[in-house]
C-alpha cells in the first residue's frame, strides 16, 4: 500500500501556521509529515524560514504523525555532529517516528557563514562522510573521527532513540541515486520515475522505502491557482544548476522572471479537478513509491485539507505497493520495517545489514556536468 503524507513548507509559512497545518493534515487522514529545512526562502514572496528543529519539537507534542526533514544538509552550514544531536533528540521526542532526509544542499542556505561553496563532487564526498559520522554518534558511544572533511573528538550523544534514526538520501540523477542506494536507509526523489526507483533498489537500496513529493495549488478558480503557484513557486522551472548555486532570494527572483504562467501550468496540478489530483499521486504509486507527500501552495490551506479529506484521499486506498514502513506508534518501529544501516542488533533484527559491493564513489560527470551538480539536492525541486 502506498501511504500519503503532507509536506510542511517552512519557506512559505510561519511556525504557528505550520503547526496548524500539521493538525489539519492529521485530521484529514494524511499519515506522515515532511518538513523542509531552510535558512532562507526561495524568494521574498514566500517570506518565511523558521528553524526546523524547534518546529519538530513542537510537532512532537502537537500531533501523533511520524516526521521527516526533506531535506537537511549536514555538511556546510551545520557540522554533522550537531545535526546528529538534533536528529537523535527528535527521534526520542517522536518515540522512534522520526527520519532525517539529507542532501548536498544549496548555496542559498549554506553559504551564509562565508564558506566557499564546494563543487558537486566534493559535496557528495562531504555528505557521505557526514552520514558516517551521524551513524556512529547514533550508537550513543563516544566518537572520535578524523576524516577528509570533518573532525570529531570525544563526542557522545547521551539521549538517543532505541533504534538509530534512519537516514534517507535525496537524489535526482543516476549518480546521486546510486549513492542513496549505497548509503541510505531510504531514497527521496521528486519525480515519479520508475527507472530511478529501480536504479536505487539495484544499487543497494533493496526494499528500503522510496518517498516522493508533489506540490499542488487547489482552488475553485484554476487561473487564480496558476497565478498563485507562479508567484510563490516558480523555482522548479529553473534550468540546470541554478537551484544549487544562486546565493540569495533576490537572485532567484531575477532568474525566475524567465518563468511564465504557462510553464507553471505544466508543472503543478492547479484547480479543483479531483481526477487531476488523484492522477498526480497515482503516478508515484505506479512507479513503486512507498510514500507520497503533498504540499498545498498558497494560503487556502483549510479548503485544501477539506478537499483531500472528502474527495481525494478516500479514492487512493488500495494502491499497489510494497509493505509500508512503520509509522509513529508511541514506541520503536515494528519488526518488519526496513532496518537502519548499522543499527545495533536486537532480538528481532539481523546482526548486521550487508553493504552492497562495488565502488565507494561515483565521480563521473553526466549530462555535461549538470547531473553531478543537481544529483543530490537540499530541497527537492519538484
Amino acid at each position: 500500500m502506498t501511504t500519503y503524507g503532507y509536506f510542511l513548507a517552512c519557506e512559505e509559512h510561519g511556525p504557528a501556521a505550520l503547526l496548524e497545518q500539521a493538525r489539519m493534515a492529521e485530521q484529514a487522514g494524511f499519515e506522515a509529515l515532511w518538513i523542509s529545512d531552510h535558512y532562507h526562502p526561495w524568494n521574498d514572496e514566500q517570506g518565511h524560514s523558521p528553524f526546523v528543529w524547534s518546529l519538530i519539537g513542537a510537532l512532537s507534542q502537537a500531533v501523533g504523525l511520524p516526521v521527516e526533514t526533506a531535506v537537511t544538509c549536514p555538511t556546510v552550514r551545520t557540522h554533522p555532529a550537531v545535526i546528529a544531536q538534533a536528529a537523535a533528540t527528535c527521534g526520542v521526542l517522536l518515540d522512534g517516528g522520526f527520519r532525517i532526509g539529507v542532501g548536498t544542499g544549496e548555496a542559498l542556505n549554506e553559504h551564509i557563514l562565508g564558506d566557499r561553496w564546494p563543487t558537486a563532487k566534493t559535496r557528495m564526498e562531504m555528505l557521505e562522510e557526514a552520514v558516517e559520522i551521524m551513524r556512529e554518534l547514533f550508537t550513543g558511544e563516544e566518537v572520535t573521527h578524523h576524516g577528509a572533511h570533518y573532525t570529531v573528538e570525544n563526542a557522545r550523544l547521551y539521549d538517543v532513540p532505541e533504534r538509530p534514526v534512519p537516514i534517507d538520501v535525496s537524489g535526482f540523477g543516476p549518480i546521486a541515486t546510486e549513492l542513496a542506494g549505497r548509503i541510505g536507509d531510504g531514497y527521496i526523489t521528486m519525480a515519479p520515475d520508475g527507472e530511478m526507483v529501480e536504479r536505487y533498489r539495484d544499487s543497494g537500496g533493496g526494499d528500503r522505502p522510496v518517498q516522493g513529493g508533489v506540490k499542488v495549488c487547489f482552488g475553485p478558480d484554476r487561473d487564480e491557482a496558476v497565478r498563485t503557484a507562479h508567484r510563490l513557486w516558480p523555482t522548479p522551472r529553473l534550468p540546470g544548476e541554478l537551484n544549487q548555486v544562486l546565493p540569495t532570494p533576490s537572485h532567484f527572483e531575477q532568474a525566475c522572471s524567465l518563468v511564465t504562467e504557462d510553464m507553471i501550468k505544466d508543472t503543478f496540478v492547479c484547480g479543483d479537478d479531483v481526477d487531476a489530483h488523484i492522477d498526480a499521486l497515482k503516478e508515484f504509486a505506479d512507479a513503486g513509491f512507498d510514500t507520497v507527500y503533498v504540499t498545498q501552495i498558497g494560503p487556502d490551506q483549510r479548503a485544501f485539507f477539506d478537499f483531500y479529506r472528502t474527495k481525494v484521499l478516500p479514492q487512493l486506498d488500495g494502491s499497489p505497493q510494497r509493505p509500508r514502513t512503520a509509522a509513529r506508534t508511541g514506541g520503536s518501529e515494528s519488526s518488519d520495517a526496513p532496518v537502519p544501516r548499522d543499527a545495533p542488533p536486537t532480538e528481532d533484527m539481523p546482526e548486521k545489514v550487508k553493504e552492497p559491493s562495488g565502488p565507494k564513489e561515483s565521480t563521473g560527470q553526466e549530462g555535461g556536468g549538470r547531473e553531478e551538480d543537481r544529483g543530490v539536492a537540499q530541497e527537492p525541486p519538484d
